[in-house]
């Protein structure tokens, strides 16, 4: 536990800029996500945070409580480089406690629905 202390106190202001600056620049599918995602609060008691800094890096979502991160991903995260950055964000995560869920920016005009009952099943409701 005190290891994991460690990674998640490195939090620092130019990140909580970032991030803020990420919230006010979502994209339209991480729009459509994130109002979805805001009512699993008051339909599950489930607490949802948007581009929320977590250790070096800005998580798209995060339910701290499940310690799940859920990450939007576009075509540029299937390019070789974007796979190697993915795995090293996904092996930090791992080390810190967080399973990690990622969702296709394509699928989610196409089957929001289904995303969320995937994230759900992920929790273990539903």
């Amino acid at each position: 536990m005190e290891a994991r202390q460690s990674l998640m106190s490195s939090v620092d202001a130019n990140q909580v800029r970032r991030a803020r600056t990420l919230r006010r620049t979502m994209t339209e599918g991480e729009k459509a996500l994130w109002s979805a995602l805001r009512e699993l609060r008051r339909e599950h008691g489930i607490h949802v945070r948007r581009q929320v800094p977590i250790g070096p890096y800005i998580a798209d979502f995060a339910i701290q409580k499940s310690r799940l991160i859920i990450e939007v991903h576009g075509d540029h995260h299937l390019t070789p480089k974007g796979r190697a950055r993915d795995a090293k964000r996904d092996e930090w995560f791992s080390k810190a406690g967080y399973g990690v869920m990622r969702i296709s920016t394509g699928e989610l005009p196409e089957n929001l629905d289904g995303c969320i009952a995937s994230i759900l099943h992920r929790l273990g409701i539903g």
